[in-house]
């Protein structure tokens, strides 16, 4: 078996490339084809740990979930997780490579390129469809030269590509064009058709710019797709999860939007659940009274937990403790509630350093060079309920030595109102958001409310099916069929 290839890149991130490719690998899973992702490389803060116990793009793993496979690093064989301005944790076939600036890594490009081809290569041997994602954008000419997440890796397998337009930012046409011009003949060659994504409006007053765009760039364009309402992870959904209200909660939870959050994802099942409001937080002003306050992970501990005593995030926090608001802490936020975190070994910063925590927890956590990673399950007691089912993953540096017992457990840790985990993905059984709901509304005084605490992996189903017959609607199918048969 030998793979036929699609690419869909984009004239810039966050255009929808992600969301666009999950939704093509249901229509072609529904459509009865052995279909798989692949993006060569991903610079992402949300990750997951497959099987093996590797990490890889959780994009790669939504896209994996929308074909109905398992994940594998094959589909996304390079991670850049940023630690700084300029430098990222390069994770390579699911294992730490090391931390690199950027002038550092793009010195070892060829060996990555090389990586890249093969998983593709092996991937490509097991199933019928390979439905690839580029990366940013492939008229970034300075970054032309062995390039093997855009044109590069479109030239080296021979796919077709579809090029995506974000309207919703303004000037569709001038990204399509504009991309189509900067790339060389034979790279435009490669591109069979256009797609405008994020519309909102109506669709009629379009039509002579469709008409114009095809003529200049002599593409088709294949379909103008609308504001989609649908919830699916990905990452292109961080900048509106990070404003999405709901005005008839009844329960509030804060979530403190730190420089480097990672895994968002974790409040996925509770921003989907009714009676409950997410707000995520990046100044004391905007804090209010939470009924619940959650420090969520982050790639650089260290450094985030000096910007919340910078912002004075830290008092307030303290404060929301001291008058038992439950605080709630995952993976770095987890280690920011603990006495001291140490990097004697510079795990996370250059020469390393130790600073002092919130003090919430009798913990101090010590980064090493080893990745914790591996999937986890059990049951716990906890939020006043007793063997609440939880599963998750997790994926950390820091090792954390407790100087108390009280219930310090393998799956969480809590003392008085102030809880910690390792594990992503806590609050994503309907056991668990039951107990936590029913907790915190007892500690306002309301009646609780009456939920339906859905299934998560029948609510993604849902998410999947719902975007797939809307991309149906919206884009010419047939002509998707048709490019990936003809190939290049």
């Amino acid at each position: 078996m030998r793979a036929k290839p699609l690419m869909i890149q984009g004239t810039m991130s966050n255009v929808g490339k992600s969301l666009l490719t999950a939704g093509l690998c249901r229509i072609l899973w529904q459509d009865g084809y052995k279909v798989a992702p692949f993006k060569a490389q991903n610079m992402a803060l949300n990750s997951c740990i497959t099987e093996e116990g590797l990490e890889m793009g959780r994009a790669q793993v939504v896209q994996a979930a929308a074909c109905c496979i398992k994940p594998s690093v094959l589909m996304n064989p390079i991670l850049l997780k940023p630690t700084t301005d300029m430098g990222s944790q390069v994770i390579v076939k699911g294992e730490v490579y090391g931390n690199m600036e950027a002038r550092e890594y793009f010195t070892h490009k060829k060996l990555h390129r090389a990586v890249a081809f093969e998983a593709y290569e092996k991937l490509a041997g097991s199933y019928e469809i390979i439905l690839i994602e580029g990366a940013g954008s492939p008229a970034e000419i300075n970054l032309r030269q062995d390039d093997f997440v855009n044109m590069g890796l479109a030239e080296k397998v021979r796919t077709p590509v579809l090029l995506v337009g974000d309207i919703d930012r303004g000037g569709v046409f001038a990204q399509l064009y504009g991309t189509l011009m900067l790339l060389c003949e034979n790279e435009r060659d490669l591109v069979k058709g256009l797609i405008i994504n994020k519309f909102r409006g109506n669709r009629d007053l379009l039509q002579e710019g469709l008409s114009m765009i095809e003529a200049r760039s002599a593409k088709p364009v294949l379909g103008v797709v609308p504001m989609l309402d649908v919830d699916i992870e990905d990452e292109d959904s961080l900048a509106s999860r990070f404003t999405h209200k709901r005005p008839d909660a009844v329960l509030d939870i804060g979530v403190i939007r730190l420089p480097k959050i990672a895994n968002f994802t974790d409040f996925y099942a509770l921003e989907a659940t009714e009676g409950l409001r997410i707000r995520y937080i990046d100044a004391v002003r905007d804090l209010q009274k939470p009924d619940m306050l959650i420090i969520p992970g982050t790639k650089n501990t260290i450094s985030d937990l000096k910007w919340v005593r910078e912002s004075g995030i830290d008092a307030a926090i303290l404060d929301l403790a001291s008058t038992h608001t439950p605080v709630f802490g995952i993976c770095g936020g987890y280690q920011m509630l603990g006495n001291r975190v140490i990097d004697g070994d510079g795990v996370e910063l250059a020469g390393g350093g130790s600073i002092a925590g919130l003090g919430l927890l009798s913990m101090i956590t010590v980064f090493t060079k080893e990745k914790k990673r591996s999937l986890v399950q059990g049951r716990v007691s906890i939020f006043g309920s007793d063997q609440v089912y939880v599963e998750g993953y997790e994926i950390h540096m820091g090792q954390s030595q407790f100087s108390c017992s009280e219930e310090a457990k393998a799956l969480f840790t809590r003392q008085g109102t102030v809880y910690g985990t390792y594990l992503h993905g806590f609050f994503d059984t309907p056991e668990c958001r039951k107990a936590l709901i029913e907790m915190l509304c007892k500690n306002k005084g309301i009646p609780i409310p009456k939920i339906r605490f859905f299934d998560l992996k029948q609510y993604r189903e849902e998410q999947f099916n719902r975007l797939a017959a809307a991309l149906r609607k919206h884009l010419d199918i047939d002509f998707m069929y048709k490019i990936i048969a003809e190939g290049v």
